[in-house]
């Protein structure tokens, strides 16, 4: 068999909402950390035709400002796009079992809801009318 070399390659980009409010905490160093649990849906067509809904849930792991960031400005239902890759741990319980997770470094946070346009117009945006019926474009 031929060998095949493989890139190195570990990306992942994921939207979705969170399922409770950040939570910084600080390493010795000085280090903030923030675990974030994401929801991600995925609507699909059973075999009947009709819609359903697949929930998955993921962890997302941001560090020092990004982490700060989240715990200040996000909260439980918070819409977020993150980028980051994939990370892998283990840990032995006191009681001698051994643990593992998989979770997502993140990145890259970008932080989906706006303040000011979810308290004003739920979140969609509005051009504004132009005098002559059109649409005024703001560019």
């Amino acid at each position: 068999m031929t060998q095949v070399r493989l890139p190195a390659l570990n990306r992942v980009i994921l939207t979705g909402r969170l399922t409770r409010d950040p939570e910084v905490r600080y390493t010795p160093a000085g280090h903030a950390v923030s675990s974030l649990s994401l929801a991600v849906n995925r609507p699909y067509k059973d075999a009947a035709g009709a819609w359903q809904e697949e929930t998955c849930f993921v962890t997302v792991v941001a560090w020092d400002r990004q982490a700060e960031s989240a715990g200040e400005q996000l909260k439980k239902g918070s819409a977020l796009l993150v980028e980051g890759r994939l990370t892998s741990r283990s840990w032995e319980t006191p009681e001698g079992q051994k643990r593992q997770v998989v979770e997502i470094r993140a990145e890259r946070l970008q932080f989906l809801d706006r303040q000011e346009e979810t308290e004003t117009t739920g979140g969609i945006a509005h051009l504004p009318e132009d005098p002559a019926g059109g649409t005024e474009l703001p560019f």
